[in-house]
């Protein structure tokens, strides 16, 4: 069963071999700003409001930020039992407690659901990879990941089917039929698989994580559950540090 810690606002990653880190990611101005999580991740959902006031704070002074997803259950795994459920009802409530998001229970109504989150985390990528295609707002992309949390944590929808997805296009101005092509492409797998190895190549064991990119050293700004105040002021000390 996957781990969440209520007191850090983290949900873990399983315990798996970790890859030598051979990424260097360069970013405008030598800072940038790295948000992994995960689309099914329940504090990730939680911290939600926080990481869009991050981003928008990085678009205003000019700092690269960037979504890399995680897998946090790449191919499911818990058996959907009344004690997974009950899990999930009491987890979702006391993130709702925390953070003040809305969540919706009909999911745990159904009477079997995978909690497989790969396909989630891989129409992010396609979404990534439709951005690079057509040279959109990267915003785009927080705002698809965004909106696909919603629709499964508030909804009770399901990220698997891909027309789960064909609300969210149309808000956003993508095409869907281009999305489609793309979300069951070798490119979108690759792409998802890539990201979930940059996630294990960082360190990263837990989401939400937000990591502050200054060349080729990536220091933590949030572990889990922070106030978005709390991220800011870190930001904003290092826009003031000496280079």
């Amino acid at each position: 069963m996957m781990k969440c810690d209520p007191v850090t606002g983290a949900c873990l990653l399983p315990e798996q071999e970790r890859p030598t880190d051979t990424t260097m990611l360069a970013a405008r101005n030598d800072l940038a700003v790295r948000y992994i999580g995960d689309p099914m991740c329940s504090w990730c959902w939680g911290i939600s409001p926080v990481v869009r006031e991050v981003a928008a704070f990085c678009e205003a002074e000019g700092i690269e930020f960037s979504i890399t997803v995680g897998g946090l259950r790449a191919g499911g795994g818990d058996p959907w039992t009344e004690g997974f459920k009950d899990f999930l009802r009491s987890e979702w409530r006391h993130i709702a407690q925390v953070t003040g998001q809305s969540f919706g229970f009909t999911l745990l109504d159904a009477a079997y659901f995978n909690y497989d989150t790969e396909p989630a985390c891989r129409a992010v990528e396609t979404v990534q990879l439709l951005q690079a295609r057509h040279r959109l707002a990267s915003s785009i992309v927080l705002s698809f990941f965004t909106q696909v949390q919603h629709k499964f944590y508030v909804e009770g929808g399901d990220p698997k089917a891909t027309d789960f997805y064909a609300g969210i296009c149309s808000r956003l101005g993508l095409d869907f039929e281009e999305f489609r092509m793309a979300f069951g492409s070798c490119a979108a797998k690759q792409a998802v698989e890539q990201a979930f190895m940059r996630c294990r190549q960082w360190g990263v064991r837990s989401f939400p994580t937000l990591l502050l990119e200054r060349g080729a050293e990536r220091l933590p700004l949030a572990a889990g559950y922070v106030p978005a105040e709390q991220v800011l002021s870190r930001l904003r000390r290092e826009l003031l540090a000496p280079r």
